[in-house]
């Protein structure tokens, strides 16, 4: 079995472009959940994206066109959640999404766009590309927690998120939202 550097190269480039607005709420989540948390919910948002997509390819449009973009509701509602919550409890409180479930929710509701370029890519790659495909995109995963993890963990950083986190969080999560509805990524 030989080692394609091109899809390699290919894979890790489309990872980068389609999730780079993954590492401001990674810092945001890593501010506010533990590290296990946040890791293991972004895995399962990211699995699930991955499995969608896998299914799309091999079921050649098994997603309608524009369904996709209705996953921004979720943001959106976990969003006007934590605002709920935060004038509710007046310190701002625990938001919803830093549980494994809702920081996996986020995940897949961010990354709802990325299954409309996932798909056609993994349908034309074939079997072994679309492996190839998954283990850099999983490997992604990683260093895009790792780089969340070290954004959240500079203390500039850190402490805006220690102090505006609760109100930081919403805010990401709606505009994402009306973003994904929007079909603006």
């Amino acid at each position: 079995m030989s080692l394609d550097l091109g899809l390699i190269g290919q894979a890790a480039a489309m990872f980068a472009v389609t999730n780079v607005d993954d590492l401001v709420l990674l810092a945001v989540f890593f501010g506010q959940a533990t590290a296990l948390t946040v890791v293991a919910g972004q895995f399962l948002g990211f699995g699930a994206i991955l499995a969608v997509s896998v299914a799309g390819a091999l079921g050649a449009g098994l997603l309608p066109d524009g369904a996709v973009r209705w996953l921004g509701v979720l943001p959106v509602l976990l969003g006007i959640r934590a605002v709920w919550q935060a004038r509710r409890s007046g310190d701002g409180g625990p938001p919803p999404a830093t549980g494994v479930l809702g920081i996996a929710a986020v995940c897949f509701a961010n990354g709802g766009d990325n299954v409309g370029v996932y798909v056609p890519a993994f349908a034309a790659t074939g079997p072994g590309g679309l492996v190839g495909y998954s283990v850099v995109f999983l490997v992604g995963v990683a260093v895009w927690c790792l780089a969340g993890r070290f954004l959240a963990t500079r203390p500039g950083v850190a402490r805006v998120l220690a102090r505006w986190g609760h109100v930081v969080l919403p805010v990401v999560l709606i505009a994402l939202g009306v973003l994904i509805l929007l079909g603006a990524f």
